[in-house]
């Protein structure tokens, strides 16, 4: 009978944990859904992004308050996560504060100190989190595209903190063997009166109940990460690893198209040549992207990476001028079709069954990406080294080259070019009277 809490925590803890792991696969696979895509370049500026970015906040920051507040919770919360190793321990071997037997008292208490102050101010962070989304209204997290689930799923994450950090300072304030050392309990002392007057079998029955909510409260948020927009908490790494270390202006060519024009301007060219061994490989199955499929890896990723706070969508001119376009909303969309093809591929043995759906059309429309004026502004504005941006430019590449389908405007300037070699409908002869101006 005695071993009956460690077999049940087992099972607890391998069911929590088996999922997630199972939900990783599937997260896997379905960015491996995406075109391959080559970052294996400059590594040392990759890890050196990563440390600053992800780990060092440094983005977050450029917004103080929101920054500070983030960084508080993230440091916060990492932290004290790190007594769940003691959780693990205690709840597989049936030992209570296993850390006490490890470490000098002086260091325990140290340890749990900072872990409590740090919760108290997680906490603090978090009200102030849900006063400014849900009291003063920051208008970015009331956009249209904000709907019922995305912005309920920002409430639902600050409840579940809120819920853990009161959870274990009530586990430290009703455990009298813990408050009995007088070490460590910096803010669990002031709780622990509120439980006066109650029987040491009754406190030890809460000090139980908190210590099992605590454990069983953080394997649910862990699995609820793949659900929801705070899965950045895990991605935000690799994402910022493998983000874009060209300069923002500058973009990608497809080699194909660059080596037709090669050969159009070189004057001794043999247009009806055969082409070269191999040469019939660079020419892709579909030009630009209709479908997550379209997309590269690394895009997909960063759907997945997307923390939903819309400093992207604040910071688009396009946006503010009232325009349809959202670079949130590109991102959510891609998230969003992507779980719909994993979906697809589950019910189908693993294999994509054509749902007579894709990214254009049914989730992005044309107007939402030629709204775009590819300033960079939101891959600037991204916390994560989020590029919305590049998913718009091959959505309008294939809508180009696929389907002509290009405003009226552009179609003008590109037969312009055609035709004059220049984006204004002058006569060759005409157009470098400008510089005798």
């Amino acid at each position: 009978m005695e071993y009956i809490p460690n077999i049940l925590f087992a099972i607890v803890l391998f069911l929590g944990v088996g999922f997630f792991a199972k939900n990783v696969q599937k997260l896997i696979r379905n960015i491996k859904l995406g075109q391959d895509k080559d970052v294996s370049d400059n590594k040392s500026q990759r890890w050196k992004n990563m440390a600053m970015i992800a780990l060092g906040q440094s983005k977050m920051v450029r917004r103080p308050i929101s920054g500070f507040l983030h960084v508080v919770v993230y440091v916060g919360f990492i932290i004290i996560n790190i007594e769940v190793l003691e959780i693990i321990i205690d709840g597989l071997l049936g030992t209570h504060r296993i850390g006490l037997s490890v470490l000098p008292q002086s260091v325990y208490g140290f340890l749990i100190g900072t872990f409590e102050v740090l919760a108290c101010l997680v906490f603090i962070s978090v009200i102030i989190f849900w006063i400014r989304r849900n009291v003063i209204k920051i208008a970015r997290f009331w956009k249209s595209e904000m709907t019922s689930w995305p912005k309920n799923d920002g409430n639902y994450i600050l409840y579940f903190e809120m819920v853990l950090m009161t959870l274990f300072l009530v586990m430290n304030a009703t455990d009298l063997q813990f408050q009995a050392l007088n070490s460590g309990n910096v803010i669990s002392q002031f709780i622990t009166p509120w439980f006066s007057g109650m029987s040491e079998g009754t406190l030890h029955v809460i000090e139980r109940g908190a210590w099992w909510l605590h454990i069983v409260g953080i394997l649910v948020f862990l699995n609820y990460l793949y659900y929801s927009k705070h899965l950045h908490i895990l991605l935000a790494f690799p994402n910022t690893y493998y983000g874009k270390l060209q300069p923002k202006g500058q973009f990608n060519n497809l080699e194909a198209v660059t080596n037709e024009v090669k050969m159009m301007m070189d004057p001794n060219a043999d247009p009806f040549a055969a082409p070269a061994e191999g040469a019939e490989d660079d020419v892709p199955a579909k030009f630009g992207a209709s479908d997550v499929q379209d997309l590269n890896w690394v895009q997909l990723l960063n759907a997945y990476t997307c923390t939903e706070c819309g400093r992207c969508t604040s910071e688009c001119p396009a946006n503010l001028t009232g325009k349809k376009l959202s670079p949130r909303k590109i991102m959510m969309d891609t998230r969003d079709r992507l779980e719909e093809v994993g979906k697809n591929i589950d019910a189908n043995n693993g294999e994509f069954k054509d749902d007579g759906k894709q990214l254009l059309g049914d989730y992005i429309t044309n107007e939402e990406l030629w709204a775009c004026t590819t300033c960079n502004a939101c891959v600037e504005a991204c916390p994560v080294s989020i590029d919305p941006l590049s998913i718009i430019l091959e959505m309008r590449r294939y809508l180009v080259m696929e389907q002509s389908a290009a405003p009226v405007e552009l179609n003008n300037m590109m037969t312009n070019i055609e035709n004059n070699g220049a984006p204004w409908p002058y006569n060759q002869m005409d157009r470098l009277n400008w510089k005798d101006e």
